[in-house]
């Protein structure tokens, strides 16, 4: 008699999802874990007010109050303040006389517990609480950082980015985009600067940066810009406009094309001659008008040639015109890249532009 046996294979997605709740329930029990620790603490140091008040301090409560809001999540943390606000309450009972000291003393520490109890409704809205939130923010961070890294490229050419924020934040409104064709055959870029600075441009920017990347390495080099400024249309955000600098590259004949949206342009230096030129195309701002039209500016990079990508920060400065610092950014360029354009993206971004500014560079080098 054959018996016949049959086996269920799971679909990628229940694999995932079965990881999903096993991390979840992982991070329950850490956090249930941690709450009891702090809870037991706080009756710790609340029985030693009670035995020993005038050698315990009760504002010690402040410590698991303090260390709670740091690593416990939005809906454990404001019970868990309750918690210490009773046995806060215990404590004063047990103290033996209440001076203006003591009472001053216990309205700081109400006070402390108060802010971090409606500083976890506040979060609690948003799903995020303590640490857990700071560690989202730095993955976004990460997120937009990582959508500039340069594809690997064949021998010969050298692509170098540098982005500093306005203030020094990991956060800005500036990013880089890069995909190689399937083919390894070109290569396309993109530097965009979303309206706003620093922080309040972040979002905008992790937002766009994730979607350019998907049209960059899905569309012709003339079909990128016009689809970013039809979706940026399409968000109908109240500061949904950004500029843009597109540049191709044929990495086998060193034949480029450079488009701009509203952006300043790109700069290219020949081997031959030792000077830089100014490659202008026209192009609206994205975001602000439909069906708008990108100009071409063609080109051709050379053995020992470099186009330069760079937004406005690094040639705006108040009541300077933006040509001067074009100029005086081209000028420093041959100063600084004359030698060696090694690390030559950092060193540009370092010397030039205005700290209040988010700003970029990308260089291209046929080396």
């Amino acid at each position: 008699m054959t018996t016949a046996t049959s086996a269920t294979t799971r679909s990628p997605l229940a694999g995932l999802r079965l990881r999903w709740v096993r991390l979840r329930r992982r991070r329950d029990s850490l956090e249930l874990r941690v709450a009891l620790g702090l809870g037991l603490l706080a009756v710790v140091i609340t029985s030693l007010v009670a035995l020993a008040p005038t050698a315990m301090p009760f504002t010690s409560l402040v410590i698991p109050v303090v260390v709670g809001s740091l690593f416990l999540g939005p809906r454990t943390l404001p019970w868990f303040v309750l918690f210490v606000v009773a046995m806060l309450a215990i404590a004063m009972a047990n103290q033996e006389t209440l001076t203006s000291r003591t009472l001053g003393a216990a309205g700081v520490q109400f006070s402390v517990c108060l802010i971090v109890f409606l500083t976890s409704l506040r979060r609690s809205r948003l799903g995020v609480a303590g640490l857990r939130g700071e560690t989202m923010f730095v993955d976004l961070r990460d997120r937009i950082l990582n959508q500039g890294t340069i594809p690997d490229l064949p021998t010969g050419w050298v692509v170098e980015s540098a982005l500093d924020s306005a203030g020094g934040t990991a956060f800005a409104g500036d990013f880089i985009v890069a995909a190689r064709s399937p083919d390894g055959s070109s290569m396309q870029l993109v530097v965009v600067d979303v309206s706003g600075k620093g922080e309040e441009a972040g979002t905008r920017a992790l937002l766009l940066s994730g979607a350019f990347g998907g049209l960059l390495g899905a569309l012709p080099p003339d079909g990128f810009l016009p689809a970013a400024n039809e979706y940026l249309l399409r968000q109908d955000w109240a500061e949904g406009f950004a500029t843009a600098i597109h540049l191709w590259v044929d990495l086998a004949t060193g034949d480029f094309e450079v488009r701009t949206a509203g952006h300043p342009p790109a700069a290219h230096r020949t081997a031959g001659a030792g000077r830089w030129a100014v490659l202008r195309s026209d192009g609206p701002v994205l975001g602000l008008i439909e069906d708008a039209e990108f100009t071409c500016v063609p080109g051709h990079l050379g053995r020992g040639d470099a186009v330069l990508l760079y937004t406005d920060g690094m040639v705006e400065e108040p009541r300077r015109d933006i040509d001067l610092g074009i100029d005086r950014m081209l000028g420093e360029a041959e100063s600084l890249l004359r030698g060696s354009f090694v690390g030559a993206a950092q060193r540009l971004v370092t010397s030039l532009g205005s700290r209040g500014d988010d700003r970029a560079m990308v260089v291209v080098h046929h080396t």
